[in-house]
């Protein structure tokens, strides 16, 4: 009998709990992005005005999506692109192969993008005969792994340096002793030629302007730049959500991003694109295409109460202060959106019967609605997951009739008293204890319910 999507989570997520070697890993980095979003943050004379100011913007823009995305399309192929919407993931990727058939393209570079994770991009290419490389470290490093990535934003988070220098030695020959830099020139001398040799360059976008039909990318490397820039054709893949009003959005979501996404006061490299190469510049692509990815999105924005998690714009702080991600990692969550955020969304996105557990896999702290840069109530939102799945009658039967009995006993006071707490400690021991956890020891319970207690001590009082 085949594991289900639930099953493996919780199989694996026990499992990583307690590789310490990965916990060492990851609350060290961390550690390192804490000390940054500090300082990140202090520079905002008012950051929860501009997380009002930033949700009011997504909220405006969830309550107009249907105007703003003809405006964009406008806008973008009156520049001479192209746009394409894709429903799903299917039809996103056989969109994509159509513009390379069309093309003859043969040789892929890509930039990170999430998008592209979502759909599968890289398996599909693989079997249509094409490796696309990806040109961002972090994600170069997990290809060469064979790896899905593992944070929204540093997808090698759980690598440490010698993981890294070790891959390079075994792929490449570098020195075992590697230092950082010398990884990072040496992944730039592999990356450099292919460039300028691919035929397609493949990105995602941050935002969408819908007033100047333009996307916006940010980035630390540059290289999102030169896999825009070089090919003939670029293809950007963005989420439908993505859309900003206006261009003069940009200088409240730019610092907001940055700031939760790595600490920064503003990304290295933000680039704004509008179409393919006019008349008079330098350079840029012969050919641009837009593909706007629904794959779902529609589904959540039609849910009126958790809809707002669509106003995510992918910075990764939620997960950074997730005491339940620090624990379980990224690649235990079997998704391309981890952490709170996903916890939230996939269930949308890929249904709520395979992916309901999700919801539950929070501590419900509420440090990842404090974090929110643009404001998401994530802990309510996975309330509202969770109410959901029961509304929908999808909680295992042995659950429900667990509940229906709990339920009837709690409301009994009598029925509690009946039995001492002998045998309630038996009936926890022997029927509670796998559900408690083997890492956990279980809660005694007094020999007398408070109710008795108090009855026996009111005695002793009226003697």
């Amino acid at each position: 009998m085949s594991q289900t999507v639930a099953e493996k989570f919780i199989k694996e997520s026990s499992s990583k709990s307690f590789d310490q070697r990965h916990r060492d890993i990851i609350n060290t980095n961390i550690d390192k992005y804490n000390i940054a979003f500090e300082k990140g943050k202090s520079k905002f004379f008012n950051l929860e005005n501009s997380k009002t100011k930033a949700n009011l913007i997504k909220w405006k823009v969830m309550e107009n999506l249907d105007r703003l995305l003809p405006e964009f399309e406008a806008n973008f192929t009156a520049r001479g692109g192209k746009v394409i919407w894709a429903n799903d993931a299917e039809e996103a990727r056989e969109e994509i192969w159509k513009i390379m058939q069309a093309h003859d393209a043969k040789q892929v570079i890509k930039s990170k993008s999430m998008a592209t994770e979502e759909i599968e991009l890289n398996h599909f290419l693989e079997n249509k005969g094409i490796e696309p490389i990806e040109s961002d470290l972090g994600e170069f490093i997990i290809q060469l792994l064979g790896q899905k990535p593992y944070h929204i934003v540093t997808p090698a988070m759980h690598l440490s340096l010698e993981d890294i220098a070790k891959l390079f030695h075994d792929k490449f020959g570098t020195p075992l002793d590697s230092t950082a830099e010398q990884l990072t020139m040496k992944a730039r001398e592999l990356l450099r030629e292919k460039y300028t040799t691919a035929d397609v360059g493949i990105s995602g976008a941050n935002f969408l302007i819908a007033d100047s039909g333009a996307i916006a990318i940010t980035e630390n490397e540059g290289n999102a730049r030169l896999t825009t820039s070089f090919p003939k054709v670029h293809i950007a893949l963005v989420g439908i959500e993505k859309m900003v009003p206006s261009m003069t959005d940009l200088d409240l979501f730019w610092p907001l991003l940055a700031s939760h996404g790595t600490g920064q006061n503003l990304t290295v490299y933000n680039t704004i694109l509008s179409g393919p190469r006019q008349a008079g510049d330098a350079d840029g692509p012969e050919h641009m295409y837009v593909v706007l990815l629904d794959n779902g999105r529609t589904t959540l924005l039609a849910e009126k109460e958790q809809r707002q998690g669509l106003y995510c714009i992918r910075c990764g702080a939620c997960l950074n202060v997730c005491p339940i991600y620090q624990n379980i990692g990224g690649h235990t969550y079997d998704t391309t959106y981890s952490g709170p955020i996903g916890s939230l969304i996939s269930p949308h996105l890929h249904g709520l019967k395979e992916f309901k557990h999700l919801s539950y896999a929070s501590s419900l702290c509420g440090k990842c609605t404090e974090v929110c840069p643009v404001g998401i109530d994530i802990q309510k939102m996975l309330l509202l997951n969770r109410r959901d799945a029961v509304q929908e009658n999808l909680a295992p039967a042995m659950e429900k009739r667990a509940w229906k009995g709990f339920t009837y006993f709690i409301r009994k006071r009598k029925l509690i008293d009946m039995f001492g707490g002998k045998f309630k400690n038996f009936i926890l021991r022997n029927f509670f204890k796998k559900a408690w956890g083997s890492k956990r020891n279980l809660p005694r319970l007094a020999d007398k319910s408070f109710a008795q207690q108090w009855k026996d001590q009111q005695k002793e009082l009226n003697k």
